[in-house]
């Protein structure tokens, strides 16, 4: 949910209302992004798919949680030290890290059936594309909706904890509707301030790759979050 922090005034060579800016780099994310969605799904259906890496992933007890470990280092790498990482190894941390999201999302085809998670995928690529666009043409500031689905995040996290030791459904589906409702304000947001974000960045160069892999980084993490929030809703169990 972190994004590297650009100044959008930084460039004032760059003209504010050009629209040609703002579409190269938008595009850019977002081509960013589908690769890294992509990648997670093949590598979920590969690895679902492969009865010796399902049972070494059910049978040995530090596999998923290292994974997320590792997810979690790349993350703080990618949103906190960016700029002191060139275009290409910030590239290569977002593939590593939709494969190994990939590898994670398998165990979902034995909780899920493949009908269901294909159509909540859709449900969500179609919500995804609804609000990113409102997101993008908007004249409304949208800040403070992002300031606001950014605590509600938190406060989702902290109430995740705590009903893992209590194991309340009645919390369990509360977190998981308002969970919809944080990550469809994240993605409004910050498509509006990756738009906003073009104009800082020059039209070519390191700074903007990398704030492209960053961005796309961001809404791919929107992105799967809705996911596994819908596919609890709508999901049908085996």
């Amino acid at each position: 949910m972190n994004t590297y922090d650009v100044n959008p005034t930084a460039a004032t060579s760059v003209a504010v209302s050009d629209p040609a800016i703002e579409r190269a780099f938008i595009t850019r994310v977002y081509g960013w992004m589908a690769i890294a969605l992509a990648i997670t799904g093949l590598v979920a259906v590969a690895t679902a798919a492969d009865p010796a890496l399902m049972a070494w992933i059910f049978s040995t007890s530090f596999a998923l949680p290292g994974i997320l470990i590792v997810q979690l280092i790349i993350v703080i790498v990618l949103s906190a030290i960016v700029h002191k990482l060139s275009a290409g190894i910030a590239t290569g941390l977002l593939i590593i890290y939709a494969a190994l999201t990939g590898f994670t999302f398998s165990v979902l085809f034995y909780v899920y059936t493949t009908e269901s998670i294909g159509i909540v995928f859709f449900i969500t690529a179609g919500t995804f594309a609804v609000v990113s666009a409102y997101g993008w043409i908007t004249k409304a500031d949208l800040t403070r909706v992002g300031n606001l689905a950014f605590m509600g995040l938190i406060g989702i996290l902290l109430a995740s904890l705590i009903n893992f030791f209590l194991g309340s459904e009645t919390l369990y589906w509360i977190i998981t509707y308002i969970s919809v409702a944080v990550f469809v304000g994240l993605i409004a947001s910050k498509t509006q301030q990756l738009k906003r974000m073009a104009h800082g960045l020059g039209e070519e160069g390191e700074l903007r790759s990398k704030a492209a892999i960053v961005g796309a980084l961001s809404l791919y993490l929107s992105f799967i979050n809705l996911f596994l929030s819908l596919l609890r809703i709508f999901g049908r169990r085996r």
